[in-house]
């Protein structure tokens, strides 16, 4: 496993590693301003959190879930960084690690201008698969069995985010029929924070690990190994991938809680807390058995199924729609950017 100091060597002997592992913290810090804010906008919607102390709880929140997840289990990590194949020339495999994190940053950074919570997961897997599409020269650069698992995981989130939402907020009235109204609404405004707050746990261990593998990846091509020669993840690189994505929470949140919170769906406290907690659920049977899924897409899915099971018409399909086309378009625009830009960026360098 390395050691911080020596990653500083190898640093010192590559300086183009220093311009690649500035652009993965780059994705890092978009992710943090996207998908992490996205995981706990809906109790700022229920005003059951301000949204100071929401982006603040976030940032803890993900240090912890991904430190955390870290060491019990790296299969999501695992699976990013045996997902594809950039061959044996480590200056190549870097230029094109650079190209792709230039394109998923690009693209992070125009969906948060708009407001749009687009999924940085789909956006690195993408940029990476057409990166080593560009440097394989065909499909020899992806592995198929790994990938494969991105689909299974893009079902998981969506259909189980979603349906768990309508569930619970089905069962939870029933359940509560005969419950004083004030008095239930401030037990589930408080149960909704702590559904939020395991939200943002998971997002740190699922979207954190595929980050943190893109980092390691970096470093193992620079030694001309795979990231399972490396030994591991060390913890100084779990640190410095969860301060990063904290840092682009605290920056950047606002304005996607606002468009998920506020302008998506209206929920009751109750509907929020079933959001959460399917979310929740949903993230950490991804996480355990190493299915790369998107938080945007599972918690986005659970609060669209909660408002739906009170009131289709609650649900403002129209910003709906506008995010479903940013995330459909996610996969073919950044592997496209990806394979371009390391086309290009292999001509140039």
């Amino acid at each position: 496993m390395i050691s911080f100091e020596q990653f500083l060597g190898v640093l010192s002997s590559n300086p183009f590693l220093i311009i690649v592992m500035l652009l993965v913290m780059g994705t890092i810090f978009v992710n943090g301003a996207t998908d992490a804010a996205n995981a706990i906008a809906e109790p700022v919607g229920t005003r059951s959190i301000d949204v100071d102390s929401a982006i603040l709880m976030s940032v803890i929140c993900n240090f912890v879930g991904l430190v955390a997840m870290s060491f019990i289990s790296t299969a999501v990590a695992d699976t990013i960084s045996g997902m594809v194949d950039f061959g044996g020339d480590t200056h190549a495999a870097l230029i094109a690690l650079a190209a792709a994190t230039v394109g998923i940053v690009a693209w992070g950074v125009g969906a948060w201008l708009f407001g749009i919570p687009t999924s940085e997961s789909h956006a690195l897997i993408a940029g990476l698969t057409g990166a080593a599409l560009a440097v394989s020269g065909g499909l020899d650069g992806v592995n198929g069995g790994e990938w494969i698992k991105v689909v299974y995981g893009l079902v998981l989130s969506t259909v189980l985010g979603f349906l768990a939402g309508w569930a619970i907020s089905k069962v939870i009235p029933i359940a509560c029929k005969n419950a004083d109204r004030r008095t239930a609404n401030n037990f589930f405004g408080r149960m909704q924070v702590l559904g939020a707050a395991g939200v943002a746990l998971m997002h740190g261990a699922q979207d954190g690990q595929k980050f943190m593998s893109t980092a390691m990846l970096a470093i193992a091509l620079s030694l001309n190994m795979t990231v399972g020669e490396m030994g591991g993840f060390p913890l100084w690189i779990m640190v410095l991938c969860a301060a990063v994505m904290a840092i682009g929470t605290a920056v950047g949140g606002k304005k996607i809680i606002k468009k998920v919170g506020m302008e998506m769906v209206r929920l009751d406290k109750y509907q929020g807390f079933a959001a959460s907690v399917s979310a929740t659920a949903s993230l950490l049977i991804a996480t355990l058995t190493g299915l790369p899924v998107s938080t945007t897409h599972t918690k986005t899915a659970a609060i669209m199924g909660a408002g739906a099971a009170k009131d289709p018409k609650s649900v403002n399909w129209g910003v709906a729609k506008e995010m479903v086309l940013t995330w459909v378009f996610t996969f073919p625009g950044c592997g496209i950017i990806g394979y371009l830009l390391a086309k290009l960026f292999l001509v140039l360098f």
